[in-house]
């Protein structure tokens, strides 16, 4: 089993609106809206508890925790470093790397 590398956390627009300029800073930019990335999730409360990496004006890592309401979080997926992450137009044929032999049925 693959070993997961991190979450994307993404809410609702009324949720982006409501947390305003508190949220921009960790937010990303994806090609179905802003999610958050972080490297540990807990849904165990009223409140989505995100973990992530982050850099202090000094260029130090430090850990922040962020927490917000759980009925804002629209979706979390699960990043896991085996393969590619993201989205992507089923339409166009996947790339292939040397050696690769393509997807049944294509």
């Amino acid at each position: 089993m693959s070993e997961t590398s991190g979450y994307a956390v993404f809410f609702f627009p009324q949720a982006l609106e409501a947390l305003g300029d508190a949220i921009k800073p960790y937010l990303q930019a994806g090609p179905v809206g802003p999610f958050v990335s972080c490297t540990e999730v807990d849904t165990g409360g009223a409140f989505i508890e995100m973990t992530l990496e982050g850099h202090a004006p000094d260029g130090r890592t430090v850990e922040l925790e962020l927490m917000v309401p759980g009925n804002m979080v629209r979706m979390i997926v699960s990043a896991r470093s085996d393969s590619d992450f993201g989205f992507h137009d089923r339409k166009r044929a996947p790339s292939l790397e040397p050696g690769m032999a393509p997807p049944a049925g294509r």
